[in-house]
């Protein structure tokens, strides 16, 4: 264990801690409200919502006070809100309330930010492992010849498919593994669950890798294995892991549960 490598992954640990209780971050959210065609009433919120064209889309009143992000004037009349899949997604304030449209699966859903959160009030920290350097090993990365999808449980109740584009390769205490991943940009992440999920960890959690070399060659450290949103946030629908990232060993490294008030 080398002390740039703990006061990395201390650093890392502080960043994780900053952004779930950032005033819009994961503890921030109070509900992610899905939109069809036909306008409605969002509790809490003024105005009218629906979804139409692959857009969400607001009818308010200046004295609403809706601001675009960025506008000087509240919304007066009717206004369309590119989602988060869009290259430039719009974002609207009520307040010090963030608005967030998003879009999952072809459907649209205006989500709410409130720095007020009860969750966010309550929030007392994450517990985590010690940092361990045998937690840290290489990996290898093999793509598939296509990208492809698995349907897994979202954290919702509901089945949606999962976008794959390959396995990682690697060895924990002599012991080979596979994961499947995704692309996240430059990235890999998976969805893992463990001997531990569910118990001393939170159900399951989050891998990133660093961009494979030309080799395919990374690094998987679970040291740096994280919380999902969902468990910041009844309000998220995070993924299961697929049934190939079930991993029978217990990882007693990275994030384990979020502390409560």
């Amino acid at each position: 264990m080398t002390a740039t490598a703990t006061e990395e992954w201390k650093h890392w640990t502080e960043a994780r801690t900053a952004s779930v209780t950032a005033p819009h971050g994961q503890l921030a959210l109070t509900g992610t409200h899905w939109l069809d065609s036909e306008p409605i009433e969002i509790s809490g919120l003024p105005g009218l919502w629906w979804a139409s064209e692959g857009l969400v889309r607001l009818r308010a009143k200046a004295d609403d006070d809706i601001r675009i992000k960025g506008a000087e004037a509240p919304v007066d009349g009717e206004v369309a809100l590119r989602p988060d899949t869009a290259r430039s997604p719009d974002l609207a304030e009520l307040g010090e309330r963030l608005l967030a449209p998003i879009e999952r699966e072809g459907e649209l859903a205006l989500r709410v930010f409130d720095p007020d959160s009860a969750r966010r009030a309550a929030f007392a920290g994450i517990t985590v492992y010690p940092y361990a350097p045998e937690w840290a090993v290489p990996a290898v990365f093999t793509p598939f010849e296509a990208e492809k999808t698995v349907s897994v449980p979202n954290a919702d109740g509901r089945e949606r498919p999962l976008e794959v584009t390959g396995q990682i390769s690697f060895t924990l205490a002599g012991e080979p593994h596979t994961l499947t991943v995704s692309r996240a940009g430059r990235w890999l992440s998976g969805v893992i669950s463990d001997a531990t999920s569910g118990s001393d960890t939170y159900r399951f959690r989050f891998i990133t890798l660093p961009e494979p070399d030309e080799s395919g060659h990374t690094v998987l450290d679970l040291n740096r294995a994280h919380l999902p949103p969902c468990a910041f946030s009844d309000h998220y629908i995070c993924p299961f892991p697929p049934p190939d990232n079930r991993l029978t060993i217990a990882v007693e490294a990275g994030e384990k549960q979020v502390l409560s008030r």
